[in-house]
């Protein structure tokens, strides 16, 4: 039976070195709580150490967690990046931290990177440099996340940075990946009439969030199950599957 799930899949915790302080994962599930939702994803960028805190987070209550991360591509382009499980997203992280640069943060400048547990005690910091390119490209990071059985949505296309489009000035034809992320700027149809290359593509609404006030439930997603291969029948708009971005439905043509 298919049912209707409220969604934010891109949000930052404190390991996001511009994420706020408040962006811990108790806090995050309250106000996703509060705001109605029934899944949301944690997306960190080029880690998700984060991503088993939020998960403990969420037990106990009527939010369901999709581990995942913001990658940031060769290209300078974020990706997105789902997955189902934790065991899943570790296996991602070490290819992530495999082709990442040998630099370390700089706190002063990018900000700090908390660790936390299981249970979302600060353990330390993560002194990786993550706001950074790794040397995937955009098709080797889908090709290998779907390898994993995750999802890679190209992130708030309609930016002037780190966007697939601002980057690229086009989406790959070739690249494996049923939909597309637009930002907080645009509705559905701005996004369409601004970029006619996306009309192919199912479109996802997420807030990218930094601070708890960000969050949004802009997304709907009609599915079995909130699942990763769900998410992509969605956006695909197959199987009875669907997106609505405020209301109005946003399923890709294909």
């Amino acid at each position: 039976m298919l049912r209707f799930f409220v969604v934010d899949l891109h949000i930052h915790t404190v390991l996001s070195p511009c994420a706020e302080k408040e962006m811990l994962p108790g806090l995050i599930v309250e106000q996703a709580q509060a705001l109605g939702l029934n899944v949301i994803a944690v997306t960190d960028h080029n880690s998700a150490e984060n991503a088993a805190a939020m998960v403990h987070a969420a037990r106990g209550t009527d939010i369901i967690v999709l581990p995942g991360m913001e990658v940031q591509t060769r290209e300078e382009v974020h990706l997105v990046c789902l997955f189902d499980t934790l065991e899943q997203v570790a296996e991602w992280q070490k290819q992530v931290y495999a082709h990442l640069p040998p630099l370390k943060n700089r706190e002063k400048v990018f900000g700090v990177q908390v660790v936390l547990d299981a249970q979302g005690e600060p353990t330390g910091y993560n002194d990786r440099l993550l706001i950074t390119s790794t040397s995937f490209s955009i098709d080797q990071a889908v090709k290998r996340a779907r390898e994993l059985n995750g999802l890679c949505v190209p992130a708030h296309v309609d930016r002037p940075a780190f966007s697939v489009v601002a980057n690229l000035g086009f989406v790959p034809p070739d690249l494996d990946i049923p939909g597309v992320e637009i930002s907080h700027l645009v509705s559905p149809a701005e996004a369409h009439a601004r970029f006619p290359q996306l009309k192919p593509y199912g479109l996802i609404a997420n807030s990218d969030a930094h601070r708890l006030e960000d969050i949004s439930g802009r997304t709907t997603l009609k599915l079995a199950e909130p699942t990763v291969a769900e998410i992509g029948l969605a956006l695909a708009g197959k199987q009875g599957r669907g997106v609505w971005i405020d209301g109005f439905d946003s399923t890709g043509l294909s």
